[in-house]
């Protein structure tokens, strides 16, 4: 296959699915705008109370 030939089935190929891809783009862009909320939402575990502080033993250390 000579370049010339290599360059027009890539012209094809493009020009086939680039409409595909842009309506992908814009489907998936709207359906991120409907996944939105007004707020977060709660935590299935939350129990509204504060953690307590637990300190490690003497010589310990914890990083994150």
């Amino acid at each position: 296959m000579s370049e010339a030939e290599f360059d027009r089935l890539l012209s094809a190929v493009s020009a086939v699915i680039a409409p595909r891809i842009e309506e992908a783009v814009l489907n998936a862009q709207s359906d991120i705008d409907h996944m939105r909320f007004g707020k977060l939402p709660q935590a299935a575990n939350d129990n509204e109370v504060a953690w307590p502080f637990l300190p490690f033993p003497e010589g310990w250390n914890g990083a994150c």
